[in-house]
């Protein structure tokens, strides 16, 4: 099981990615296994982070049978967040 410190990282990693990649589109997702392959998640770790963030309210997920993401989509909560982020760091 990851630690605490390796959760937030997935997270935050996820997010990330899914910003970049769809650029702030909510109706464009990113497939699970790209997350996977991309970010080098574990698989249950993956999905552990997505369930996460669907209960905070930041992406949408198609799950398939087993718990794995098909595809995870950003809310327009998630892309406002994101967009904050971006502000930041200028």
């Amino acid at each position: 099981m990851a630690t605490l410190q390796e959760r937030k990282h997935y997270r935050e990693a996820i997010m990330k990615a899914l910003y970049e990649t769809t650029e702030g589109n909510r109706f464009l997702g990113v497939t699970g296994a790209r997350l996977r392959d991309d970010l080098q998640l574990p698989e249950r770790d993956l999905a552990a982070a997505c369930a996460y963030l669907v209960g905070e309210g930041l992406v949408t997920v198609d799950w398939e049978q087993g718990n794995t993401p098909i595809m995870v989509t950003l809310t327009h909560q998630g892309i406002r967040l994101m967009e904050a982020e971006e502000e930041k760091r200028g």
